[in-house]
């Protein structure tokens, strides 16, 4: 079995006094809400490292990352 980096880089916030709001941060300063925020606030880097520890949200926001077609 080989080794592997499990160390979580996306930390969610908990606020249990705010319901429906998911609050996330990538380094503990700059703080994201799941749906106002994603994928349009965050770089293409945070991105690719949100939607490889969460794919339930990056496929429940699928539709927000496709391109308009032509």
């Amino acid at each position: 079995m080989s080794e592997e980096n499990t160390e979580k880089k996306v930390t969610w916030i908990r606020k249990p006094e705010q319901y429906g709001e998911m609050l996330f941060t990538f380094d503990g300063e700059k703080i994201f809400n799941l749906f106002r925020d994603y994928p349009h606030e965050l770089t293409p880097e945070q991105k690719e490292i949100f939607d490889a520890e969460n794919p339930f949200w990056a496929g429940f926001f699928a539709h927000r990352s496709q391109k308009p077609s032509e």
